[in-house]
C-alpha cells in the first residue's frame, strides 16, 4: 500500500509540475477545445500506467514529452484512420489589426500543415526546450535539430506569409 501512495504522490506532482506544457502540446494536435482535454486526459492516463516503469533513463520531464507526443500522434494517426477531411478549403479572414489570439490561431493553422515529425520538433522548440534535450526526445542528432528548426521556421515563415496575402 505504502508504495501505491508514493506512486500517487509522484503521479499528482508530476501532473501538477508538467500540465501546462502538455496542454500546449495538445492543443497543437487537437481541433477544439473538447478534443484537446481529451487528449491531455489520455496522456495522464498514459503517465500513471507508465509511472512505475519508468527507468530513469532520461530526466522525468522528457519522458512526459515523450509519452505526450506518442498520444498526440497516435491519436491523430488514428482520426486520420476513421476519416479524411480536406483543410485546404478553411479560410478564415481577420482584421487589419489581428488580436493576439488571431495570430496564434495562424501560426497553429500553419504548424498543423506540416509533416508530422516536423510538428513534433516545432512543438518541442516552441516549449523552449534545449536542441539536446529535444534530440534526446525525438531520439535524432542535436545537429539535425538545428538543421531542421531552420528549416521549419522558414517554411511557418512562407505558410504565415500567404496567410496574410489571401
Amino acid at each position: 500500500m505504502r508504495q501505491q501512495t508514493n506512486i500517487e504522490t509522484q503521479f499528482f506532482e508530476l501532473i501538477e509540475n508538467n500540465k501546462d506544457r502538455i496542454n500546449r502540446i495538445c492543443s497543437v494536435y487537437a481541433k477544439n477545445s473538447e478534443d484537446q482535454k481529451d487528449l491531455v486526459q489520455d496522456v495522464f492516463l498514459n503517465i500513471w500506467k507508465a509511472l512505475p516503469s519508468f527507468e530513469q533513463r532520461s530526466s522525468i520531464h522528457t519522458w512526459v514529452y515523450r509519452i505526450t507526443l506518442n498520444v498526440c500522434m497516435r491519436s491523430k494517426y488514428e482520426k486520420l484512420q476513421r476519416s479524411k477531411v480536406n483543410l485546404d478549403s478553411i479560410k478564415i479572414e481577420y482584421p487589419s489589426e489581428e488580436p493576439k489570439e488571431a495570430k496564434y490561431e495562424q501560426l497553429y493553422q500553419c504548424i498543423a500543415q506540416l509533416a508530422e515529425s516536423d510538428r513534433s520538433l516545432i512543438v518541442l522548440f516552441l516549449e523552449d526546450l534545449p536542441y539536446k534535450e529535444i534530440a534526446q526526445i525525438l531520439g535524432i542528432s542535436e545537429n539535425y535539430v538545428a538543421v531542421k528548426i531552420k528549416r521549419i521556421k522558414a517554411q511557418l515563415l512562407n505558410c504565415l506569409n500567404a496567410q496574410k496575402d489571401a
